[in-house]
């Protein structure tokens, strides 16, 4: 294996390597968790009218009074006029406010019916329970910016802005392969010597969550022509390709001089990383292809430090979505020669986040993933970090 390269020079060669899809229309209802292509701009104000803010009757402010109910104004269905003084106007919640500097609303509950038609309504001032129109957003304000993902709160306002459409970037085609004659499919039994392949489950529900289309997903006999069709199909049908083991040098490792056949130039093998030392990343023309490890949580790992931001990039989102920094609850001794990358608990304190590293790290231990929603990264070095070091996390909460 050549020397080493280091998880930010990893990441940057991957980043380098790839760039934003193309474009499509989305309907607003399919667009949960897409990437914007686009500015938004408002077609009108928002609110499009002056409106009520509560249930309650519309008047001219001024005095307290006795006032005659004239009519009412509901959602959908404003009043034909505006109040004249010694006038009310009923009016209910987001209903069209009419016309008038002077008008205001009083709340239903500071209300004292007298008949029918009759109502006393305390002192009141210009404006008070009402919405002016363009309070929100102005006609031609920019509500929503292209790399933008879109959820439920950016979906909303693209549709009171007018839009029934919105152009995301197409979604990363990401096709997974899991290497090993002792792979077995979930839910089958498993033989001594066997094992189920978990990789395959989780690297596609990682792409998944990071906004790619998984084209497909494959266990591969550890033979060389198996190897070899396995990869050109993915090749073929994919932006992003996964490939979980065989990417290291035994006799059974097949990987890496298939790809180089294929003509996948090879851009890094080997990151000082723990876990996920053997990690390899190439391109075929705009085709991003990773070997990752064959171990559980080496590959989930690899995949969320180099995999997810390729993919986030392609869809047009901001890679480094996910960084931040945070304080160690508990010492942490240090590897002299590669970075780890430390499965934690994640909680909100008052100085900021605080991450708790699991007590097992063993790269073949899979339930130190469980409830981990943060992995830290621990710079190698002597000695330890103490309890309270301050250290760069990548945030697994979306994963």
């Amino acid at each position: 294996m050549p020397e080493l390269i280091d998880i930010a020079s990893a990441r940057r060669l991957v980043l380098d390597s790839v760039s934003r899809l193309e474009a499509e229309q989305v309907p607003v209802a399919e667009g949960l968790g897409r990437v914007l292509a686009e500015d938004v701009r408002s077609d009108g104000d928002l609110p499009p009218f002056d409106s009520s803010a509560m249930d309650g009757y519309a008047v001219v402010s001024g005095a307290a009074g006795t006032l005659r109910v004239v009519a009412e104004s509901r959602a959908g269905h404003p009043a034909e006029r505006a109040p004249a003084p010694g006038e009310a106007l009923a009016i209910s919640t987001g209903a069209l406010v009419p016309p008038g500097s002077d008008l205001a609303v009083i709340p239903v509950e500071r209300v004292t019916q007298r008949g029918d038609e009759v109502v006393a309504v305390p002192e009141s001032e210009p404006g008070v329970n009402v919405r002016r129109t363009g309070e929100d957003v102005r006609a031609g304000d920019t509500v929503l910016h292209a790399g933008t993902v879109l959820g439920p709160p950016e979906l909303s306002i693209g549709v009171a802005a007018g839009r029934a459409q919105l152009r995301c970037s197409l979604r990363p085609r990401v096709f997974v392969l899991v290497t090993g004659d002792e792979l077995v499919e979930p839910g089958r039994p498993i033989a001594p010597g066997q094992i189920r392949s978990s990789n395959g489950v989780a690297l596609a529900a990682q792409a998944a969550a990071a906004g790619a289309d998984v084209t497909g997903s494959e266990i591969v006999p550890d033979e060389p022509e198996a190897t070899a069709g396995a990869l050109a199909r993915a090749l073929e049908r994919a932006d992003v390709v996964c490939v979980s083991g065989g990417v290291s040098v035994g006799r059974h490792d097949h990987v890496r001089p298939t790809l180089e056949r294929l003509g996948v130039e090879e851009l890094f093998w080997g990151v000082s990383l723990k876990p996920g030392k053997p990690t390899w990343f190439g391109v075929r023309g705009d085709a991003a292809v990773f070997g990752l490890p064959g171990n559980p949580v080496s590959a989930i790992v690899a995949f969320h430090l180099f995999a997810r931001p390729a993919l986030r990039r392609l869809a047009g989102a901001d890679p480094e979505e996910t960084r931040t920094t945070a304080l160690l609850d508990a010492p942490v001794r240090r590897d002299p020669r590669r970075e780890q990358v430390l499965r934690c608990r994640l909680s909100a304190e008052a100085d900021g986040w605080h991450v708790a590293p699991a007590p097992n790290q063993g790269s073949h231990i899979l339930t130190s993933m469980l409830g981990a929603r943060a992995l830290a990264l621990v710079p190698a070095g002597e000695g330890e970090l103490a309890s309270g070091a301050r250290v760069a996390v990548e945030l697994l909460g979306s994963w």
